[in-house]
């Protein structure tokens, strides 16, 4: 596996790279990190303008949040699959789950990175080779934090209905309430 600090050893040719996020401060910090590694950087805040991109100018490498305010961006992976098949693309997302893991791979993700993911992270997620496991994350979370995270995730999904939230996780509307009311674990 490359080591991040070796990228433009291993990257070949084209280092186009596509971010696409609608966290602007994430996404400003993570284009800037990437270019100082070698890769040519262009951003998009939104599904069509990832699409957009994609369309006109399809990168070798993508890195896609998959939550954003217009849509899926499982929508991007798929028009850069088809514009590009050999992108290699990893899908970020705050809220990691097995089933839209195994979804953003069948359409074609190479992986799929919960945030906070850093840019060693990204890299070696983008210059992993097929099969090969990537090294596990250096600061993973914590179990608290990654029921934090799925505990938000299908509160949003309930429309921030407290009680329909503590049905569909089998919890005490009580015991949901106190849980939503603290910050979140680290």
């Amino acid at each position: 596996m490359p080591d991040a600090s070796q990228t433009m050893l291993d990257l070949g040719a084209d280092t186009s790279l596509l971010l696409v996020d609608d966290d602007e401060p994430f996404l400003k910090r993570l284009a800037k990190a990437m270019e100082k590694r070698g890769f040519s950087v262009e951003t998009a805040e939104t599904i069509a303008g990832g699409r957009a991109v994609a369309t006109a100018r399809p990168p070798a490498y993508a890195v896609v949040d998959l939550r954003l305010e217009d849509g899926n961006g499982l929508s991007v992976v798929e028009v850069l699959r088809t514009k590009r098949p050999d992108c290699r693309v990893v899908v970020l997302t705050g809220y990691g789950a097995i089933a839209t893991a195994v979804a953003a791979v069948k359409i074609g993700a190479t992986d799929y990175l919960s945030k906070p993911a850093d840019a060693n992270d990204i890299i070696n997620a983008l210059l992993n080779d097929e099969g090969e496991l990537p090294p596990p994350p250096e600061n993973p979370m914590s179990a608290d934090r990654v029921r934090w995270e799925h505990i938000q995730r299908v509160y949003e999904l309930c429309d921030r209905n407290v009680s329909e939230t503590a049905r569909r996780l089998n919890m005490h509307r009580r015991t949901l309430q106190r849980i939503l009311a603290k910050r979140s674990p680290k």
